[in-house]
């Protein structure tokens, strides 16, 4: 009988067999990564709580409560007890998903948040599509046109969309465009005339009307969110061709790219086939965080067009003093950064073989 260790192993097995604990490491260090990120979170939020001047008993009963009143209420929530054994209960509700119930509505944080969400997730939505759409192609054209007057209209467009405040963009679009020129919806997500004709599948109200087949209440919709989504887009239109015009102008230096030219290809095909493939990843990253801003910087739009989201709860629930609100919505928008950008490392990895 043959020996067993005299059998050949290939070159390729012996490969996969050291890349094996490698990988599991790396597995292991991204699950450790992520579990002190979230502890982080969960500290951060709960000390921001403790310390913002708000009295969540004071919100509650009213400035008027009697001191037994004040003391009972306390004891109910918990807050006359040692600061680490409120954190160690705060951390053990979060992990049961309890965040407790808001103030505002009488109703849990989480059903809150569900409810509101799919609004802003609508409108953050459309708006990434706009800069997207807007920011990617004018990125590439300022590196490729460096120095020239496309170069120059674009870096203006971008600080414009830096420097210009929402609230005032907002402000100023429903003065033009639906006071004055009738262009667009006004404020609100839809015409209360339609509200009680729409059968929630998805709470997108977009993608809901559109299966529906109900088109009137779809283009109803559609104007009432294409000029927050477009204050919202214009945005991050200026952060992601700021971001795409700079690993742009990096690749279009690389000796490959004269290369390319030598070997007579076009000037076109060079930039947007062999450039841009090369930084399709670092864009990708760059909107999936520019989509994660928007997700949680959407307030003030909310605010100015009353558009019932995420952003105009938690605005609502600091001036109310509603700290289980605040916290909770604090929390949920730093798991959607931890989210994304664990999406964009997953993304890293499986585009581009020199990360793994």
């Amino acid at each position: 009988m043959a020996d067993v260790a005299a059998i050949p192993v290939s070159r390729s097995g012996r490969g996969r067999a050291a890349a094996l604990p490698g990988r599991v490491s790396t597995m292991v260090r991204l699950v450790v990564s992520i579990a002190v990120t979230l502890f982080g979170l969960m500290a951060l939020t709960f000390f921001i709580g403790r310390l913002l001047p708000l009295d969540p008993v004071a919100a509650i009963l009213g400035d008027n409560a009697s001191q037994e009143a004040y003391e009972a209420m306390q004891r109910q929530l918990g807050l006359d007890q040692p600061l680490h054994i409120q954190f160690l209960r705060y951390v053990y509700d979060i992990v049961r998903l309890d965040f407790g119930t808001a103030l505002m509505t009488g109703k849990p944080v989480l059903e809150d948040i569900r409810r509101v969400f799919p609004a802003t997730i609508e409108l953050a939505t459309v708006g990434i599509v706009i800069g997207t759409g807007l920011g990617i192609p004018l990125g590439v054209l300022a590196a490729a046109y460096r120095d020239t007057a496309i170069d120059y209209f674009v870096r203006i467009f971008g600080l414009l969309g830096y420097s210009m405040p929402n609230f005032w963009l907002g402000l100023m679009g429903l003065v033009l465009f639906y006071a004055t020129l009738g262009w667009v919806e006004g404020p609100g997500r839809i015409d209360t005339a339609y509200q009680w004709d729409i059968e929630p599948v998805t709470d997108l109200l977009l993608l809901d009307t559109a299966m529906a087949g109900q088109w009137d209440i779809f283009w109803n919709a559609f104007g009432h969110i294409i000029l927050p989504a477009s204050i919202l887009g214009f945005g991050a239109m200026a952060y992601i061709s700021r971001m795409t015009r700079s690993f742009m102008l990096e690749q279009l230096a690389q000796e490959y790219v004269i290369a390319a030219r030598v070997k007579g290809l076009s000037w076109g095909r060079t930039v947007w086939v062999h450039a841009f493939r090369n930084v399709a990843v670092q864009v990708v990253t760059v909107v999936a965080l520019a989509y994660a801003f928007l997700l949680e910087g959407a307030v003030l739009t909310e605010t100015v067009f009353a558009w019932p989201g995420f952003g105009r709860y938690l605005t609502n629930a600091l001036l109310g003093g509603d700290m289980n609100a605040v916290v909770g919505c604090t929390l949920v928008v730093g798991i959607i950064f931890v989210g994304l950008n664990l999406l964009s490392d997953l993304l890293y990895r499986i585009f581009d073989p020199r990360t793994r």
